[in-house]
């Protein structure tokens, strides 16, 4: 019976790559390939489990162990974020337990004699596998926003703190109960796989996709920015504005800016709409914005007028500058020159 629900299982989860590659282009990358390195190595698991492989009995694949899985399905987790659109070179650091757990069955097929020791480590290894699974528990309590990770994760928190206290009992001689021995535990998991795997696959065949987070769809899908460049270019828009005052030019275009910087122009209208989030009029408007404020509040302009003021500060057309001002700060020019003088009054 459990050898069917492996292979049944098994099958669902290739089903399921398919379904996943062929509707790769709607999906965050980043996320797309932690859904993918979660399924395949719930696959290998499923194939070279200890005591339940596919094909060897009595097999030692401990790369197929269930630990891989676990760490893939926390990253995800974590990486569901939205704004999240690559992955931190810092999260490379979560793998590490799998490494020590890697590593450590390796000696244990050089070195066949238990060592207690050994033992131990490798327990506490499997706990920092554990509070993956306690994160996305408790995220989900206070979130409740993915119901199917709910599904699959309270079944998998439970088998394996099951799993655990039965290593922890075996390791110093208690007997336990019979429905903790590890082949039932590992059935037990496989039959969670194996319902998940459907419900997942159902929910792509729907056409719902609210598995994996949709990619945003941009105008900028050949771009070769790279983080580093994108990081750069960004400082240098912002101290244009802030340290040069590049806004003050009433006939600064995109085209323009493109020069003085030495950045293309493709690249800047990117990083204004993408990562920035305004168009370039709205990203200059600001700064012209804030600077007749300034301008208002020092007494050197005192004797311009509003329409004087904003001619200063870049802008060169009254209805122009009365829009933009409207947008920004909710009131007319005159209304905001007003409300700034009633406050002076106040607090002199």
């Amino acid at each position: 019976m459990l050898r069917t629900f492996q292979i049944i299982a098994l099958l669902q989860g290739i089903f399921l790559i398919l379904l996943l590659i062929k509707k790769r282009a709607l999906f965050k990358k980043v996320s797309f390939y932690l859904f993918l390195g979660t399924i395949i190595s719930i696959l290998l698991f499923i194939i070279g489990d200890d005591d339940n492989n596919l094909f060897i009995e009595n097999a030692d694949w401990f790369l197929f162990d269930s630990s891989l899985f676990v760490t893939f399905l926390f990253l995800f987790y974590k990486y569901l974020d939205p704004e999240a659109v690559t992955f931190r070179k810092a999260d490379w650091v979560f793998f590490l337990p799998n490494i020590l757990y890697f590593t450590i069955e390796s000696l244990e097929i050089l070195y066949t004699e238990e060592v207690f020791a050994i033992e131990i480590i490798e327990l506490l290894i499997e706990f920092s596998f554990l509070f993956y699974l306690f994160y996305i528990f408790f995220g989900e309590i206070k979130s409740r926003s993915k119901k199917w990770i709910t599904y699959l994760i309270i079944p998998i928190t439970i088998i394996m703190s099951l799993s655990h206290i039965k290593e922890i009992t075996s390791l110093f001689g208690i007997e336990t109960f019979r429905f903790l021995d590890n082949s039932l535990l590992t059935s037990y998991l496989f039959l969670t796989v194996s319902f998940v795997f459907y419900m997942i696959s159902f929910n792509f065949l729907s056409k719902e996709n609210t598995i994996i987070p949709i990619a945003k769809k941009t105008r900028y899908k050949t771009s070769s920015l790279k983080p580093e460049l994108i990081e750069g270019y960004t400082d240098n828009l912002i101290k244009s504005m802030e340290k040069e005052k590049l806004f003050l030019d009433s006939q600064l275009t995109i085209h323009k800016l493109s020069n003085h910087l030495q950045i293309p122009r493709q690249y800047i209208s990117e990083i204004l709409n993408l990562h920035i989030g305004k168009s370039f009029q709205d990203f200059i408007n600001e700064y012209r914005v804030k600077e007749f404020e300034k301008c208002l509040k020092n007494v050197k302009y005192e004797h311009y007028t509003l329409l004087g003021l904003a001619t200063e500060v870049g802008f060169n057309s009254k209805s122009s500058f009365n829009n933009t001002f409207k947008k920004i700060k909710g009131l007319t020019p005159s209304e905001f020159k007003k409300k700034l003088s009633n406050n002076i009054q106040i607090s002199s």
